[in-house]
């Protein structure tokens, strides 16, 4: 199994990553791992904590951004910098192999660490609510095309068979030229899930360290607006109906707001508010309330221009293609 791990500037993180990788492995002998550090252009010390670590894997670092070719195990692991597996995770998968080869898709349970970190509270809510269907009974399941979008899936921890992954490649043309900002996991896991089933489980899991300061998280929540249009702006997903309504709708509000600015206010309060009693509704705690009513204003603004930035992006890519 090759195991790739993206970085950017993660030298806090990515010693800990491979460590934790180490020890799950020491426990699924039956699974010989190979690490693909593939950096990004980081620009602070993530290189040399990768050197540093000194785990025993084989562990290579090269910076290339199309990590898909360097895979040479039959299977792949993608696995975030920021990610720390739990114990038995890679011995669950071993036994799933065991039992049946094929069973070789799996997502993730991902869990958000939230102590202390308000921003960790605010995407842990978020993401707990948007895929209640699971996180309100978390076992062992499967998913495919037809509940696709009733599962939470990425590649902060998935596996697949190397060769079903190689056959993703191409298949999604994303609507920029800048591929930083395509959301290229998203529908490349929603074309495996159209061939293969998809297994997501608490036994393969793995605790995500979320950005910690205001700054990261709203260049964050700016970037997966970007990334949310080309993610979900397409046939297929449940959240077209958002993303086409999100336009006009938030055109409008500008519109008014420029006039006059208390709407402006007002729909700010109303979306902490709104946000709020939501949470509240579902049962969080007292600090998960606090940290989406403070929060969830800042991620709309933040998500919504990175929408209408990823609206410019797409026209720009339009109008260059027709007159290329």
């Amino acid at each position: 199994m090759t195991v790739i791990i993206p970085v950017f500037n993660e030298e806090r993180w990515i010693g800990q990553t491979l460590r934790r990788l180490q020890t799950d492995a020491a426990q699924a002998p039956g699974l010989a791992l190979d690490v693909v550090v593939v950096d990004d252009g980081s620009t602070d010390g993530t290189v040399r904590a990768v050197n540093e670590a000194a785990v025993a894997l084989p562990c290579k670092v090269i910076t290339q951004r199309n990590s898909g070719r360097l895979a040479v195990g039959d299977l792949v692991m993608f696995l975030d910098g920021r990610v720390m597996l739990d114990a038995g995770s890679l011995a669950f998968i071993e036994g799933r192999l065991r039992d049946d080869p094929d069973d070789a898709v799996w997502n993730a349970h991902v869990r958000i660490e939230t102590d202390g970190n308000p921003y960790g509270r605010f995407w842990n809510v978020l993401t707990e609510l948007v895929f209640s269907q699971y996180f309100d009974d978390p076992k062992t399941a499967y998913f495919d095309g037809s509940n696709f979008d009733a599962y939470p899936k990425g590649t902060t921890l998935f596996l697949v068979p190397r060769e079903l992954a190689a056959s993703t490649i191409g298949l999604h043309k994303s609507y920029y030229v800048d591929s930083r900002n395509a959301a290229d996991d998203t529908p490349m896991i929603r074309d495996i899930a159209e061939r293969h089933r998809i297994g997501i489980s608490p036994r393969f899991s793995c605790a995500y360290q979320p950005r910690a300061a205001f700054r990261p998280f709203v260049r964050h929540a700016y970037h997966r607006g970007i990334m949310f249009l080309d993610g979900h702006g397409r046939r297929g997903s449940r959240f077209l109906p958002v993303v086409a309504a999100f336009y006009p709708a938030s055109a409008l509000l500008a519109l008014v707001s420029a006039r006059r600015p208390s709407v402006g206010f007002l729909a700010l309060v109303a979306t902490a508010a709104g946000a709020g009693a939501v949470t509240i509704a579902k049962g969080r705690s007292p600090a998960e309330t606090r940290a989406v009513a403070a929060l969830g204003p800042v991620y709309a603004v933040a998500h919504g221009l990175g929408m209408w930035r990823g609206l410019l992006l797409a026209t720009e890519a339009r109008v260059k293609g027709r007159s290329s």
